[in-house]
């Protein structure tokens, strides 16, 4: 009924193959936590342990075990959101659903057929916790979404914990202000939190899998309605995530504090590894997505910089159903501006820094979202691109833009 795939490099992680003529019960826990069991089981050793070729296989021949297998993910990424992850073992489960989920969900989306399967209710999954029926239960997405939401601001997890004790109640989880728990100092938090470069991995993990769950929309056909929402940005952008506002907060402060270079020691990314720039690149992708909104019908700046209300007034800014666009076009302090602009034009200008040692300094390399992401700044705040205008700094931004703008006149697909 089950065989196993193993690593061409000859390393002891393996993961069971579900292809079977036989559907395997969903009540077969011993086969089923195989998946997640595996302490050794990398995000490269689940790549490579998973081919297309088994995964679409298992699409057509068995997918009742697909959808077995994609329930049973979700509902650990669920109870490790519940129980607050306190065990490096519920970690390690964790962590391998969301490295398994990652890898499969493509597969689900590229098929017509499937594409609906994660909007699908699973039965008592009530979204009130008890007092509801079954016919009020959550899709299999928002079950997902709302735990990964759960799992960026998890003490010791993903976050360092504020408590002294050792020993957290469940409750205590859900009672959190995860607005204590923001990644970075700048925009709407003060405290720099102490770097800890496995909370970064944790994190990076969690995000990429948000990235993957946000891309559904690159395999459907192009639509010529333009209302046609991703349901995926949509549900986690709106009120039913609780932790919108600081993970919004974190994603913007973690670009914008980020310095590549460091305290400047030559060749220091080359001695050290640097666990923050994969983050950094997760969060400005991840943030780019989900302000991705038509501002066609929002309000037009008048000279002066303002809209048709002040960024605080109770006018609805643009995107109300957006919280990540409300969040991003309330900012007006001159500070938090500052820190963007700041942020934002020493990561487009770290390709120019010039230095005596060739090759000392380190070169980041997503400068693409990071221009999308200035787009998106002063597309939906007109406050801060009336600041940037007004600006000395407005050449520190100017520059690297001219020198993409030469750089990618050679490459047909920059154009």
């Amino acid at each position: 009924c089950a065989g196993v795939w193993t690593s061409q490099n000859g390393s002891s992680a393996s993961l069971p193959l579900f292809v079977s003529l036989q559907p395997v019960e969903a009540t077969d826990d011993a086969f089923w936590d195989q998946f997640w069991a595996d302490t050794a089981t990398s995000v490269q050793d689940v790549f490579a342990l998973v081919p297309a070729a088994e995964i679409r296989a298992v699409r057509e021949e068995s997918p009742s075990n697909l959808a077995t297998l994609c329930y049973k993910a979700v509902e650990k990424l669920v109870q490790g959101a519940e129980s607050g992850c306190h065990t490096e073992k519920e970690r390690q489960i964790v962590l391998n659903c969301c490295r398994l989920l990652t890898r499969i969900l493509p597969y689900i989306f590229e098929d017509p057929d499937w594409r609906g399967f994660f909007w699908s209710t699973v039965p008592g999954a009530g979204r009130g916790g008890g007092d509801e029926d079954d016919d009020n239960a959550r899709p299999l997405a928002e079950s997902l979404l709302l735990a990964v939401a759960d799992l960026l601001f998890c003490p010791d997890f993903t976050v360092q914990s504020h408590r002294r004790s050792t020993v957290d109640t469940a409750e205590d989880i859900h009672s959190i202000d995860s607005c204590e728990y923001i990644w970075e100092a700048g925009v709407g938090f003060a405290h720099s939190p102490q770097p800890n470069y496995i909370h970064d991995l944790n994190r990076t993990e969690l995000l990429k899998l948000l990235l993957t769950c946000f891309s559904e929309a690159m395999y459907l056909p192009p639509s010529s309605d333009s209302s046609n929402t991703n349901p995926w940005v949509q549900f986690f952008c709106s009120s039913e995530n609780r932790h919108a506002l600081p993970l919004f907060t974190s994603l913007l402060n973690v670009v914008c504090a980020y310095d590549p270079v460091g305290y400047g020691i030559p060749y220091n990314h080359l001695l050290f590894s640097d666990y923050r720039e994969p983050l950094v690149e997760e969060a400005a992708q991840v943030l780019i997505v989900t302000l991705d909104y038509d501002s066609s019908t929002s309000s037009s700046p008048t000279v002066d910089g303002t809209t048709t209300g002040t960024a605080m007034d109770d006018v609805d800014p643009p995107g109300p159903d957006n919280l990540f666009v409300n969040y991003l076009s309330r900012i007006h302090r001159e500070e938090d501006f500052q820190f963007i602009l700041k942020g934002v034009a020493r990561l487009l200008s770290n390709p120019l820094v010039q230095t005596y040692l060739p090759n000392s300094a380190k070169k980041i390399q997503f400068h693409q979202e990071l221009l999308v992401l200035f787009w998106k700044l002063c597309d939906f705040n007109k406050k801060f691109l009336f600041f940037v205008l007004k600006s000395s700094d407005v050449l520190d931004i100017l520059v690297p833009i001219l020198y993409f703008l030469n750089d990618a006149r050679a490459d047909q697909c920059k154009l």
